[in-house]
């Protein structure tokens, strides 16, 4: 049993921990998958299966229950966590911030609590660009301060991050790597597995490929008064199987480090692509037309960022290797998949 490689992944159904699972699977790890299915859909496990040829290990469990996930590090010899179980709504957080404090920080303080009680040393956190608040420059790095969060989530992922700081300086064995996401999009190239939001989705892909297919009347572009070059904001939109490849290499190279470690790390494609620049892509690559039109601002919305990537690539080894092109092409293929 101690042979094979055992990964706890937290949230290992939602959008981008099935994709981790993934490819975790292929660079010879074995997940266990602990998620609730609170922000995931039950045909998911099915997609896993397909791609990797195995049943997904999976325990329905909510993070923030303790007794439950401790299970998990009973049954099995773990060799690292990737934390990803969080409410994830900008907007939803404005409406509901105690619903998003107590699950993104209650359930990091479970994982901590039991990977030190189990000696699980290997950590990585699914953190967020939100941590940069409105940031002074558009390019941001790891050194970049740490600005008042626009949202309770972003104001979550700079509390975990403090969490995992203030953790590593008391002199924890675990060593921790946090991965400031910026925005994933796409889906895995079978189309087997993909975004599925519950309900009406908040981000702006899923919600083009819904406008495209019909689900939706129209998309709302949230601003054409920003300082960009075409008025929309700018985002990093980073394909979602280059976001999961990067756990990997964090994944390796905290392996391969001596205990006491904490990092943060950017992962982006390293570039600005503005919401224009994505429909317009979208309609490129479907040969459709997409019903949309301009609206105000959204509460909670940067207007631009996107990151310098060069930390990831020095340090974990990694750069991402499709552009939204692919992106869209993936996402849309696997909208068409899920309506037929």
């Amino acid at each position: 049993m101690s042979e094979q490689k055992y990964i706890l992944v937290t949230g290992g159904v939602g959008f981008l921990g099935s994709h981790t699972v993934v490819s975790l699977y292929e660079h010879g790890f074995v997940p266990i998958i602990a998620d609730d299915f609170r922000n995931s859909d039950r045909s998911i496990p099915e997609g896993l299966k397909k791609i990797t040829g195995e049943d997904p290990i999976i325990y329905e469990v909510d993070v923030c229950d303790q007794l439950k996930l401790r299970k998990i590090f009973n049954d099995f010899d773990l060799q690292g966590i990737i934390h990803f179980a969080a409410d994830k709504s900008v907007i939803e957080s404005v409406k509901e911030p105690l619903k998003y404090y107590e699950n993104n920080i209650g359930s990091l303080v479970n994982c901590i609590k039991l990977a030190e009680e189990y000696k699980v040393n290997n950590f990585v956190f699914s953190s967020s660009c939100t941590v940069y608040g409105e940031p002074d420059h558009t390019i941001v790095t790891e050194e970049s301060p740490i600005k008042e969060a626009q949202s309770p989530y972003g104001a979550t992922k700079q509390i975990c991050e403090r969490i995992i700081q203030d953790v590593n300086q008391r002199g924890s064995n675990i060593k921790f790597l946090s991965l400031r996401y910026f925005n994933p999009i796409g889906a895995h190239p079978s189309s087997n597995i993909g975004e599925l939001p519950n309900g009406v989705p908040d981000n702006l892909v899923p919600y083009v490929t819904q406008t495209a297919i019909g689900i939706r009347d129209k998309l709302t572009v949230f601003g054409n008064d920003y300082d960009t070059p075409d008025g929309s904001c700018l985002r990093d939109f980073i394909h979602v199987m280059d976001l999961a490849e990067a756990h990997i290499s964090g994944l390796k190279w905290l392996m391969s480090n001596t205990s006491g470690i904490s990092e943060v790390v950017n992962i982006g494609a390293g570039r600005g692509v503005s919401v224009l620049e994505i429909i317009h892509t979208f309609e490129e690559v479907s040969g459709l037309k997409l019903n949309w039109e301009f609206g105000p601002r959204r509460d909670g919305d940067v207007g631009k960022i996107y990151a310098d990537i060069t930390k990831a690539k020095n340090i974990l080894g990694w750069t991402p290797k499709f552009d939204v092109t692919a992106a869209m092409k993936h996402a849309w293929e696997w909208e068409q998949k899920i309506a037929e």
